[in-house]
């Protein structure tokens, strides 16, 4: 029957929300407090997000893909080094969302390869994440320092 509920007609059409619209407000969140916490933690100016899910037409899935997009690439990165990890790579998924095998590889792949690398449940355990990231105590003895090279005069990272 035209216009009855269910049959996405007049007052009764259904709203489709994106598959991701959690995601989407939790990721929107975080930023939001990143934007607000950079004047405590100035390098979370550094702090991205990767567009890699959501639904897309197949020509521009096609066109990503030829460019280099991959499967399961977690959706943010901090490339900060900090503690002996090269940077943060973030997964982040609802209270309730599950990571796809591909996700789980990518996650594992990364920390092999010494970069710190976490599935975050929510924006708040992902703040939690990068200020714990961001501002906890390097081991005794493995921490960096800064010397000045005389060649240049500039300050560079170099192990203790």
């Amino acid at each position: 029957m035209y216009g009855a509920p269910g049959h996405g007609v007049g007052k009764y059409r259904r709203r489709r929300r994106p598959a991701h619209a959690s995601e989407h407000a939790e990721q929107v969140a975080l930023f939001r407090w990143a934007e607000f916490a950079r004047a405590r933690l100035p390098e979370l100016a550094l702090l991205f997000a990767i567009p890699n899910g959501g639904h897309r037409h197949k020509a521009i899935a096609a066109k990503l893909k030829a460019e280099g997009v991959r499967r399961g690439v977690p959706d943010l990165c901090l490339p900060v080094p900090r503690n002996g990890a090269h940077g943060l790579w973030i997964e982040l998924k609802t209270q309730t969302g599950r990571p796809t095998p591909e996700q789980q590889i990518w996650i594992h792949a990364l920390r092999r390869e010494g970069y710190a690398a976490k599935i975050c449940r929510g924006w708040e355990e992902a703040r939690s994440v990068i200020e714990n990231y961001l501002t906890a105590s390097p081991p005794r003895g493995a921490g960096l320092t800064l010397v000045k090279t005389p060649a240049e005069g500039k300050q560079h990272e170099q192990a203790a």
